[in-house]
């Protein structure tokens, strides 16, 4: 795969794909972290659970920047 993709194979620009693929992996992280929550809570590790949901939170907060920033770099 060339590391020179602009935009002009997948008809998406480099910073557009990459706030794109950011975002998705915010989410993507959400999501698996939710299992590690459950995980550590039937393990009755509170600490972990608590950990883990800090981690979740944040990557929430990543999600709801890239949409935000994606949404504003699409409207120009």
């Amino acid at each position: 795969m060339s590391t020179t993709e602009t935009g002009h194979i997948t008809g998406t620009k480099d910073r557009d794909y990459n706030i794109l693929w950011f975002t998705e992996a915010c989410l993507d992280n959400a999501l698996r972290l939710e299992n590690y929550i459950a995980d550590a809570e039937r393990d009755g590790d509170s600490e972990l659970a608590e950990f883990f949901r800090k981690a979740q939170g944040e990557s929430q907060k990543g999600a709801e920047q890239g949409k935000r920033l994606l949404a504003s770099r699409l409207t120009k």
